[in-house]
């Protein structure tokens, strides 16, 4: 939690980033929802016939969202409340939805399912800057038409970088690090905000920050050999057979390496990372690698050491199956012997028989020239 006083608490909370007269509920975030108005202290729902593309874009533009992706009657369901009751003729140019005129319904267009949902696309409205890389940086937020330097309490750093890392799609911090200060903005997140728009923030001057964002690495198991099986606890490799563990992580950093940690014992293995990944080969599987094996990324970012883990693989070492596959082998053999025994003797008969047969044609031959 962030430490201020009474004061400041009510100066950053007049500089929310969420309007006071108009919201989008039950979507996914501040840019998307059913479309909501104040109305005498209490939240409207708003008919789709009474709501156009132009009006999306005040809206839109008053939530600090990007421009109207998506306008639909019951996208987002039926609000419990009231419905607002007159039509908006917004131009598109106003910086309020009350700002906009309105006029009354000739007819009652609204009906059941109608109430008007929007979706607005996400702004590029913050950034990680000299880095290297989109996820690692001096962290910047774009306000009143230029990039200023976001700042943060020692309490609140951990949030805000959560906060931005999530926002960014670049999965967790992994560091946190005091930045220059420089004019521009202290934002105060709980970090649980999908995005920076949602946090507070006053015009006061505080030390920016520099974020080191990483997605968590996977961990797979994959063999050539057909040695390889899904048991109750989890994946099972046969004795004697080769398996291989691969370590991968998404495109964010070049370079770095995985470390394969091996729990149970010290043994480790380190090897580069080539196309965000490395494959470690185990040629011959025995008792000594049962246990939980996890693939390490490290790298360094911004003049910084990091790392990030993935879960942990359990694996588990049974009985060759040598023997089930000697009597499968065997038995194929012994079909395939009385098949080819089968047809030799179909064969042999065949011939017999029609030796047979030119024989006793020769035989009645002669005996016809006899009698003449």
């Amino acid at each position: 939690s962030l430490t201020v006083s009474s004061t400041k608490l009510i100066e950053c909370s007049t500089k929310s980033f969420s309007p006071e007269s108009v919201r989008l509920v039950d979507g996914a975030g501040l840019c998307s929802g059913r479309v909501e108005v104040k109305s005498d202290q209490s939240w409207a729902s708003v008919c789709e016939a009474d709501f156009d593309r132009q009006d999306a874009e005040v809206v839109c533009g008053e939530l600090g969202c990007g421009a109207p992706a998506a306008l639909q009657g019951g996208l987002y369901g039926e609000g419990e409340g009231q419905t607002w009751d007159k039509e908006f003729q917004c131009k598109g140019k106003e910086s309020l939805l009350l700002d906009c005129d309105t006029s009354d319904r000739e007819i009652n267009t609204c009906l059941p399912g109608n109430a008007v949902g929007l979706t607005c696309s996400e702004p590029d409205d913050v950034r990680l800057v000299g880095g290297g890389s989109r996820c690692a940086g001096g962290v910047e937020g774009y306000d009143q038409g230029e990039w200023r330097t976001v700042g943060a309490a020692d309490r609140a750093r951990t949030h805000v970088a959560a906060v931005v890392c999530r926002q960014l799609g670049c999965g967790s911090t992994v560091s946190v690090l005091p930045g220059n200060t420089t004019g521009g903005f202290l934002v105060y997140c709980s970090g649980t905000e999908s995005s920076l728009r949602e946090c507070w923030r006053s015009f006061e001057l505080f030390p920016g920050l520099t974020v080191i964002c990483s997605v968590q690495p996977e961990i797979s198991l994959t063999d050539s050999m057909g040695g390889v099986s899904r048991g109750h606890q989890g994946p099972e490799v046969f004795r004697g057979y080769s398996f291989t563990i691969t370590c991968s992580t998404q495109p964010q950093y070049p370079g770095g390496s995985f470390l394969l940690t091996f729990t149970g014992s010290n043994r480790t293995q380190t090897q580069p990372a080539v196309n965000h990944s490395a494959a470690f080969l185990f040629p011959a599987a025995d008792d000594s690698h049962q246990g939980n094996y996890r693939c390490v990324y490290d790298n360094y970012v911004f003049s910084h050491d990091f790392s990030s883990e993935s879960e942990l693989l359990s694996l588990t070492i049974t009985a060759s199956p040598l023997p089930a596959f000697i009597i499968r082998h065997v038995v194929v053999l012994l079909i395939l012997l009385t098949g080819i025994t089968t047809s030799y003797l179909y064969y042999k008969v065949k011939t017999f028989t029609q030796t047979l047969q030119v024989i006793s044609t020769r035989g009645r031959g002669r005996e016809r020239e006899w009698r003449y």
